[in-house]
């Protein structure tokens, strides 16, 4: 019964990890074993779920999140892949917390991490700080296991920083993996992340970045395209550089959406802040000018007003190779949740089902995380658990 979820299994067991006591920051820090055994955790646990088999690998313990910015997908991915485990999901709201009276990180860290098994955080609004903020809660989560404080070392999960978003970009790469076949199958194939317009301003560049950093680790011909001012964080840039080029891909970058757009096989287009504003954006919350803020609101406001013809339309779609259509979700749909937007109806709704799939995948990513960073033997817990399935049903 259930052979070929026992092969993924045992799939699993020959693949080196060294994903245990560790945290998951960014794709980029993780090596190519760490993140194909993280897709085969999450291909066995999404088809324990399809059949019915219970994935509770803890017998008790609370998962912990922190949301810094607004969220739908990922709050909700985060609970019930926590819950799916057998955990206890609760968020932290930092405002109802002692953090206002001079508790710092550090002792915050350690008392809401007694019962913990996972850790997840979404702070991803402000340059050069969600993912400092992020790393000082692994370090001191360490810390207090180092010392003993901690009897468990809880895995922190990145839910978003200012630098990627890892279960949004390993989410897009099972759901690839899924439509062509296999991660083999990305070879040669011209991924399209493009800039889109939207009426709003001040979305994180970590989409952006999370997909530029994984996908050029597989062999993929990854453009990107932005109008002039919308770079993203260098450094990241130039770790997607090396990534193709020690893959056999190719990273290529344009200010051209049409470019971009010309025989791709997937598209990418969402839209970002411009990276000079996100740079001042960090500079006015560190000073609290109001007025200066509100100003540089009206100026991003204006400065993407500019680009409005960077939309994914039924022509923009007519220069691809047949691309499948990705976005994280929720996009700006012209004439349905915006007025102009990212995307054209049309083009929205033709993949609808396809969009809803690659969403999906986000829960049992994050459920694949924390179950490799928790277990020293995922196979042997995976198996166990298949094992309990079917003397149940026997």
């Amino acid at each position: 019964m259930h052979k070929d979820i026992e092969n993924l299994i045992e799939n699993l067991g020959s693949t080196f990890s060294s994903n245990y006591g560790h945290d998951f920051l960014q794709s980029w820090d993780k090596s190519d074993s760490d993140i194909k055994a993280t897709l085969l955790a999450t291909k066995i646990l999404r088809q324990m779920h399809k059949h019915g088999i219970s994935a509770k690998a803890f017998a008790s313990g609370t998962a912990i999140s922190i949301f810094k910015d607004q969220s739908t997908r990922t709050r909700y991915s985060f609970d019930s892949a926590t819950n799916f485990l057998g955990l206890n999901p609760i968020e932290l709201d930092l405002g109802k917390s002692q953090v206002a009276h001079g508790e710092t990180t550090k002792e915050t860290v350690n008392m809401v991490s007694f019962l913990t098994r996972t850790i997840g955080i979404r702070d991803d609004i402000y340059l050069g700080i969600g993912h400092n903020y992020i790393s000082e809660v692994a370090q001191f989560v360490q810390q207090g296991f180092d010392e003993g404080v901690l009897h468990n070392r809880p895995a922190v999960i990145n839910l978003q920083s200012d630098r990627d978003h890892p279960t949004q970009s390993m989410a897009d790469l099972a759901h690839l993996e899924e439509h062509f076949g296999g991660l083999e199958n990305l070879r040669g194939k011209k991924i399209a992340m493009t800039w889109a317009y939207s009426p709003s301003y001040g979305k994180p560049l970590s989409v952006p970045q999370g997909i530029i950093g994984l996908m050029t680790r597989f062999g993929a011909n990854v453009t990107l395209a932005h109008p002039q001012n919308f770079d993203l964080i260098p450094d990241i840039v130039e770790t997607s550089k090396n990534n193709a080029q020690q893959s056999g891909g190719t990273f290529h970058m344009t200010n051209s959406m049409e470019e971009a757009f010309k025989d791709a096989d997937i598209v990418y287009p969402k839209s970002w802040a411009s990276y000079s504003i996100m740079e001042k954006r960090t500079e006015l919350l560190n000073s609290g000018d109001k007025n200066a803020y509100e100003n540089l609101e009206k100026e991003a406001l204006a400065e993407n007003a500019s680009h409005k013809d960077w939309e994914c339309t039924e022509k923009m779609m007519s220069l691809t190779n047949n691309a499948l259509y990705m976005h994280c979700l929720p996009a700006d749909i012209t004439g349905v949740s915006c007025k102009e937007g990212e995307v054209e109806s049309s083009v929205f709704d033709r993949y609808r089902k396809e969009l809803y799939q690659e969403a999906s995948y986000k829960p049992f990513v994050i459920a694949a995380m924390i179950l490799l960073g928790q277990s020293k033997d995922p196979a042997k817990t995976l198996h166990k658990l298949l094992q309990c399935n079917s003397a149940l049903l026997s």
